[in-house]
């Protein structure tokens, strides 16, 4: 499933390519991925995308939005004078669109054009109306980012949660918004926090060190593309490198630990696949 920095990526992206492009048709092809009328958005230009979590909004000049979630399969792939795709890797990236996962096209006035792929159908276009964004039910739910948040509202946030482990708190979009399996990882290493530790044992230094770390972890990743594992910057198969360039422990079981040369291991925490380096990491 992307996340937090390979949605950024794509929102990066995305505006490059389509910003003041006007929407001259809009094909659906699964119902299930385009939730309300399409007919409120032909017509209207293009003025911005936001991100919300891992959820974008590209905002219209006609005071209507669409939000956007990839969920665990969903891909943007814009063809037209420049190229970008981003999302779960896969061939269709490369591949002649509209296809079988093609769920929605949208069709520019510039002859350009914007897929949404979804092999499983888990995620869903939706307009909005502009005003409306902050109360639709998803991005209302959502916690702040950690850029959003200071240590002292995150440990309180944590304390919620005092007996589940921490890996599974933080992962919590309702907890802190944009963590995802692979950055979980890597700020819980950064904060030599052990992941099965209970929330509720988390002292407020920790709970700092910890935001430090997944802001950390996610500014670079950011700056990097995001990760080969999760996105593509480009049509022509440009992986972003963080995992390449920085990822301490996640995909790295087996290897050294670059800080104290333990080796990195693979559990299950709450069913999820965990990397940790288990000297570092009491």
């Amino acid at each position: 499933m992307p996340e937090l920095p390979e949605v950024e990526t794509i929102r990066r992206g995305l505006l490059e390519c389509i910003k003041g492009k006007k929407i001259s048709d809009v094909k659906i092809f699964c119902d299930k991925s385009f939730i309300g009328p399409k007919e409120v958005i032909i017509g209207a230009k293009i003025l911005d995308i936001r991100r919300f979590g891992k959820a974008l909004v590209i905002d219209l000049n006609n005071e209507v939005s669409i939000i956007c979630h990839l969920r665990m399969t969903g891909q943007m792939i814009y063809r037209g004078a420049q190229e970008f795709a981003g999302g779960h890797p896969s061939d269709n990236f490369v591949a002649e669109l509209p296809n079988k996962q093609t769920r929605v096209e949208f069709d520019f006035e510039t002859g350009e054009k914007l897929f949404f792929n979804d092999q499983r159908k888990f995620g869903f276009c939706k307009p909005i109306q502009t005003e409306e964004v902050l109360k639709d039910k998803f991005i209302a739910s959502l916690a702040p980012e950690p850029w959003a948040m200071k240590g002292e509202e995150f440990y309180q946030r944590l304390q919620r949660h005092k007996g589940a482990p921490i890996k599974a708190v933080i992962l919590d979009q309702k907890v802190i918004a944009g963590l995802g399996n692979i950055y979980a990882d890597e700020a819980l290493y950064f904060a030599k926090i052990h992941p099965e530790r209970r929330a509720g044992t988390i002292s407020p230094d920790e709970a700092e060190l910890l935001l430090e770390g997944a802001r950390t972890v996610m500014e670079r990743s950011i700056e990097a593309g995001g990760s080969t594992m999760a996105t593509y910057r480009k049509a022509d198969g440009t992986k972003g490198n963080y995992l390449d360039l920085f990822a301490e422990v996640f995909g790295r079981q087996g290897k050294e630990c670059r800080r104290c040369g333990a080796e990195i291991v693979k559990i299950k925490v709450s069913g999820r696949g965990t990397h940790i380096c288990e000297r570092c990491q009491k």
